[in-house]
């Protein structure tokens, strides 16, 4: 438990004595960092405040210089909030957390916070339309030189990193193609030209895939998808050193203000604890679905990482545990033949969120990736005729019978 997320500052409090053993991951999903008021709640305790009280004007002027240790206000930090970042550095592997109110804003926070005019960063093409605008559009207006690699190639990614770059974004796998990235290759050209990498492991989540084991530097999530998992609150968070989190990310988020909010930590807090199951199941449901209509003659392409046809196969099978719960289907015809499709459906819902227990479809040129032109989209491989699937928690064979019924539309 790092000394910033400790849960001092208020009285009773009283932390779980660790087992004199290396708890499963499992297992820490429900007790790692538990602290338990002097109530002795079983569940964790949800601290809905925005401020805290000093014993005198003193201890608050301490406080403040970090003197003492003691909660100041909730945009900075909250006990609530704190134990769900404790919770998930212990299942990332990080020293560090900090929670977040959106995904974008852990992803904007992560490089913003290391970049200043003049500085270069490096990203590889294939990414979320929000990010792709953050990188090519945000920052450029900052000064800060972005370069997108186009092809996912050791040689590309050399001569992208032969100069001295301030940051590495990687989305790995990437939405909604799910495309896979080398990430200890990247790393190790990064680390050569002094550069912090950040990979956004939102696709795979902390059970499929351990980006600091590969030899990443930060980790973001959108703690929306297979965190909460369950479609009812938004969260991010960021991963990493001790250091980074100190001395880069919290200076810019402490007054910038994006910080989450006790409720949705205390959601997530509960979430963590069925997120192992969930995602493994989803993921064994997504490798049936792909395997199932790889070949179906309505479907040009499925496009999943654990299909030994996708090209980033064996390299997905070395870096993640599972294949993800996203599958990308591109499909024979038109767009008019898509909705046709989508229309049909009667399990799968019409959504773009993703990570969801409810199964999700939508139309990625159409919704999360509008904003992008259809040269940028067909750069990334997304095409009118391109859906991305989002598996979720019922069962494999009615989801199977949900597609084939509505293929039968187009």
């Amino acid at each position: 438990m790092t000394k910033r997320n400790r849960p001092w500052g208020y009285q009773d409090v009283n932390e779980a004595a660790e087992p004199n053993w290396q708890l499963h991951p499992d297992t820490q999903a429900i007790r790692g960092a538990l602290a338990r008021t002097g109530f002795g709640e079983t569940s964790e305790a949800l601290f809905l405040n925005s401020g805290f009280t000093y014993d005198s004007a003193e201890q608050a002027e301490a406080s403040f210089k970090d003197e003492t240790e003691h909660f100041l206000y909730s945009r900075f930090a909250n006990p609530t909030v704190a134990q769900f970042e404790n919770r998930l550095a212990i299942l990332e592997g990080a020293e560090a957390c900090f929670a977040t109110a959106s995904g974008m804003a852990a992803m904007f926070a992560s490089v913003a916070c290391l970049v200043k005019s003049g500085d270069r960063v490096v990203a590889y093409a294939a990414m979320f339309s929000s990010c792709y605008v953050v990188l090519t559009e945000i920052l450029p207006k900052w000064g800060v030189n972005t370069v997108l690699v186009e092809e996912n190639t050791p040689e590309a990614w050399a001569k992208a990193l032969s100069e001295p770059t301030t940051a590495v974004f990687i989305e790995s796998p990437s939405n909604p193609l799910m495309e896979i990235t080398d990430i200890r290759m990247v790393s190790d050209l990064a680390h050569k030209v002094g550069a912090t990498v950040i990979v956004d492991n939102v696709m795979a989540s902390p059970v499929l895939q351990k980006p600091l084991e590969l030899g990443a530097d930060v980790v973001m999530y959108s703690t929306t998808k297979h965190i909460d998992g369950q479609g009812r609150v938004l969260g991010g968070a960021i991963l990493g050193s001790q250091k980074y989190i100190t001395e880069s990310v919290i200076p810019f988020t402490r007054h910038t203000g994006p910080s989450m909010s006790a409720f949705n930590a205390w959601v997530m807090l509960k979430s963590l604890e069925t997120m192992s199951m969930r995602v493994e199941r989803m993921s064994n449901t997504a490798t049936a679905i792909a395997e199932h209509f790889e070949n179906h003659a309505a479907i040009n392409r499925v496009a999943y990482p654990f299909l030994k046809s996708h090209v980033g196969y064996e390299l997905a099978k070395q870096q993640m545990k599972g294949g993800g719960s996203t599958v990308a289907i591109d499909f024979k015809g038109d767009k008019a033949a898509v909705f046709r499709f989508m229309n049909a459906l009667q399990v799968i819902d019409i959504s773009n969120n993703l990570g969801d227990s409810k199964s999700l479809m939508t139309h990625p040129a159409s919704t999360t990736h509008r904003r992008l032109s259809a040269e940028i989209q067909a750069e990334m491989g997304i095409t009118p005729t391109t859906v991305r699937l989002s598996v979720g928690l019922e069962h494999p064979d009615d989801l199977i019978k949900d597609i084939e019924t509505a293929l039968k539309a187009i």
